[in-house]
């Protein structure tokens, strides 16, 4: 046996008190059901997650998703406080993460944040109470 199947053991021997063989296998067997029920497509997920993990990125779709409206470049870039450029590029990095959608009008390019941006904004916000 190896050693992460004897860690196993002393764990369910610990929790349970006592363990076998088949204590180790159904453990197993439980958790990669867990994986085989995991969704496959979850590289979007994780394309989101990694653009809400920069700074600028994070503050310009909370701004949208506070904003509840469309908002331009130009309204981004004074509270943001980075290039024009920074925040294009931030916004392109936030769109293809499905994270904001845009419009053009004429030579305005308007934001707006996503339900997806909302609800991951939101359950942040509703999990950090509980950490402090």
């Amino acid at each position: 046996m190896s050693q992460q199947p004897d860690r196993l053991e002393r764990l369910i021997t610990e929790q349970e008190g006592e363990c076998c063989a088949a204590d180790i296998d159904a453990r197993i067997e439980l958790l990669e059901s867990h994986i085989t029920n995991f969704p496959t497509d979850t590289e979007r997920d994780r394309v989101a997650l990694k653009a809400l993990s920069n700074d600028t990125r994070y503050t310009i779709v909370h701004l949208l998703a506070i904003a509840e409206r469309e908002l331009c470049v130009c309204e981004l870039t004074p509270v943001v406080d980075v290039s024009d450029s920074a925040v294009s590029h931030a916004l392109s990095d936030l769109y293809d993460a499905g994270l904001v959608t845009r419009r053009k009008d004429g030579t305005w390019r308007y934001y707006e944040a996503t339900d997806r941006a909302t609800a991951l904004l939101e359950a942040l916000d509703d999990t950090r109470e509980g950490d402090e």
